[in-house]
C-alpha cells in the first residue's frame, strides 16, 4: 500500500511539474504562446487532451491521493 502511496504522490508531482514549466515557458517568453493560455502552442498541438483535462486530472490525482492517505493514516 506504501508503494502506491509513493507512486501517486510521484504522479501528482510530476503532472503538477508539467503545467507549472508550461506556464513557466510562456510567462518568460522562451516559446511562443499566440493565444495566451500558458500553454506552449508546440505543446498544445502535441498533447491537447493533457491540457484541456487539466482540471478533471487534477481533481481524480487529488481525490485518489486523499482517499489512500486517508485510509493509511485513520484519526
Amino acid at each position: 500500500m506504501n508503494e502506491f502511496i509513493v507512486t501517486l504522490i510521484f504522479i501528482v508531482l510530476l503532472v503538477s511539474g508539467v503545467y507549472f514549466y508550461a506556464g513557466y515557458l510562456t510567462r518568460t517568453g522562451k516559446v511562443e504562446d499566440a493565444d495566451g493560455n500558458f500553454i506552449p502552442d508546440s505543446w498544445e498541438e502535441k498533447f491537447g487532451w493533457f491540457f484541456n483535462a487539466k482540471g478533471l486530472i487534477m481533481l481524480v490525482l487529488g481525490l485518489v491521493l486523499g482517499y489512500f492517505l486517508g485510509n493509511s493514516f485513520p484519526l
